[in-house]
């Protein structure tokens, strides 16, 4: 089996191991201030992973759009030149980009972070005997990582579940190598806008989360110091024959974990999937009668006899600089190359 070394940072302690699983806790730090307007919603980041842990036996069965985007993301790596020898799979899930980075990187080492063990757990199973991924079980907003660890970090669809955007583009940029290449997707702010205007019948609360503008996290990547940031963003559709499919879809994937939600939407009341009372604040309104509201404010939405879920799907990409010590320049001054591709 081929041995591999993860340089960790040194102000982290180990916390303990899950199976094949690092998993870590990070000691007190100064937080980092962040540059560019971000979310303003709070996400519990417990529950997010309790969330996971519970969705990641049937997360792949139900994850279809995820790993479509995924696929897609990986497809755009292939017109770049890299030869990687360490990756990072920034929100690995269960593993879903594994196969396809092993094959295309042959002598890159893969390490796979995520927030959720039971995540971890299925995505080890992509690797064989002579080779696996390192599962490290960490945030993308404090990663677990020294400076200038990785040529390439991956993450497809992690980052909206992030409190502070230019957290996790900073620490991305400081675990890459100089000349290290960052690639990412995201949802846009009109993901499940159906879902989110059927909601806004029964209350004004965000029964569904609200995404960054592809421009502001263009805009974030320069301000975070990344260079040649590139971003694009197309729309995807899944159709459902009923709000309650698609409820349960979400749920069935972890995904219904909203921003400033309580307990009861931990359990899957956020987006209704399990029809409680306690889905809305609003009080003399029973659980029925509100997905009643919710499923009449989605109907005008159906086309051919199907109900559509709309992603705005928002890829990106950006290099981390190479800094070229010069002489006779004044002083704070540097110049910066970008390595050939």
């Amino acid at each position: 089996m081929r041995s591999s070394y993860v340089p960790v940072r040194s102000d982290l302690s180990t916390r303990g191991y899950c199976s094949k699983i690092k998993q870590f806790i990070i000691e007190p730090m100064n937080p980092i201030m962040s540059r560019a307007e971000t979310q303003q919603q709070t996400f519990d980041q417990q529950r997010i992973r309790r969330a996971f842990d519970r969705a990641a036996e049937s997360y792949q069965q139900y994850a279809v759009l995820q790993t479509e985007v995924c696929n897609r993301l990986l497809e755009k790596l292939e017109v770049v030149k890299l030869s990687p020898q360490l990756i990072l799979d920034a929100g690995a899930g269960t593993g879903a980009a594994i196969p396809t980075l092993f094959a295309r990187y042959k002598k890159a080492q893969v390490v796979t972070l995520d927030l959720s063990e039971k995540m971890l757990e299925k995505a080890n199973k992509h690797g064989t005997i002579l080779r696996s991924p390192q599962a490290v079980c960490g945030d993308l907003e404090r990663l677990p990582f020294a400076d200038d660890s990785f040529d390439l970090v991956f993450s497809s669809l992690s980052m909206q579940w992030c409190n502070d955007l230019n957290a996790a583009l900073l620490e991305a940029k400081r675990v890459l190598k100089p000349g290290g290449l960052y690639v990412f997707t995201t949802f846009g702010p009109d993901t499940l806008k159906e879902l989110r205007h059927s909601w806004s019948k029964v209350d004004d609360e965000d029964h569904v989360n609200r995404f960054i503008d592809m421009h502001d996290i263009g805009d974030a990547l320069l301000q975070d110091g990344f260079a040649e940031p590139v971003m694009e963003a197309e729309v995807l559709t899944v159709t459902y024959d009923s709000v309650d499919q698609l409820m349960r879809d979400l749920k069935a994937i972890g995904a219904n974990v909203t921003a400033n939600s309580t307990a009861a939407a931990e359990a899957g009341d956020a987006y209704g999937a399990n029809r409680s009372e306690k889905v809305s604040g609003r009080k003399g309104l029973g659980g029925k009668s509100i997905l009643h509201t919710v499923r009449q404010g989605y109907e005008k939405f159906r086309s051919d006899n199907v109900l559509p879920a709309t992603y705005e799907i928002i890829y990106g990409h950006a290099w981390k600089p190479v800094a070229v010590e010069s002489k006779n320049l004044p002083n704070d001054s540097q110049l910066v190359k970008f390595e050939p591709r």
